[in-house]
């Protein structure tokens, strides 16, 4: 019987891709304000997921990233489920915290839904695009398909998560400014981190030994 080949360094990405998601939808509960630009705390670290997508995708294949998004969004929906929990739970009459829980870790629904459902399609359509184009250059462009591929994601993700979980409570104009302050903090974080990514996908490749051609398919098992 052949022996199953086991990878190095893909736990790791893993364990990174998944804490990031549930870190930066924690993070997100806080406002930061930097000159004229408002976002969520979660848009510094969100764009990592991203890296760490496309990294994955092209050394291990769109499968693998695909069956770990599911992963990762199981995850978020455990962490979710467990903050509602506690949240409910009688606390002791002299536990005084329990305003400060709500606010920080307490579940708004409407946010984590639309986080879920924008970084499922955003992340899957960045990898489905990044394999496809992988394919059609022969593995070559890596920058090029890099960051297009990010863009592409980047962008739907943002504007379905910024209608999901804000439509009606702010202004159209208002909600233009959010799309494209939280879209460029994104692709620039993207393109300032592209050298660095690049880097690691070549060092990973020799590592692993490892660098994976395969058709796209957005089915759940195929």
């Amino acid at each position: 019987m052949p022996t199953k080949k086991t990878f190095i360094y893909y736990e790791v990405l893993v364990a990174l891709l998944i804490t990031t998601l549930i870190v930066s939808n924690i993070a997100s509960v806080k406002l930061v304000q930097l000159g004229n630009l408002v976002f969520d705390a979660g848009t510094i670290l969100f764009p990592l997921a991203y890296i760490i997508g496309d990294i994955i995708t092209e050394i291990y294949g769109f499968r693998r990233m695909r069956r770990l998004l599911y992963i990762g969004l199981a995850m978020l929906a455990l962490t979710t489920v467990v903050f509602a929990i506690v949240q409910v739970l009688p606390s002791p009459a002299d536990w005084q915290n329990q305003a400060a829980y709500t606010v920080i870790l307490g579940v708004v629904w409407r946010i984590v839904f639309a986080s879920m459902v924008a970084f499922f399609v955003g992340e899957l359509l960045n990898s489905y695009i990044l394999a496809k184009l992988k394919i059609k250059t022969k593995g070559k462009k890596l920058w090029n398909r890099l960051v297009s591929s990010s863009a592409i994601g980047s962008l739907i993700d943002t504007i379905i998560f910024s209608v999901l979980a804000f439509g009606g409570t702010i202004s159209g104009q208002t909600m233009v400014q959010l799309i494209a302050t939280v879209y460029a903090i994104k692709i620039v974080t993207e393109i300032a981190l592209s050298p660095l990514t690049m880097k690691i996908i070549t060092y990973l490749k020799k590592k692993e030994r490892l660098d994976t051609f395969e058709e796209p398919k957005l089915g759940l098992y195929n």
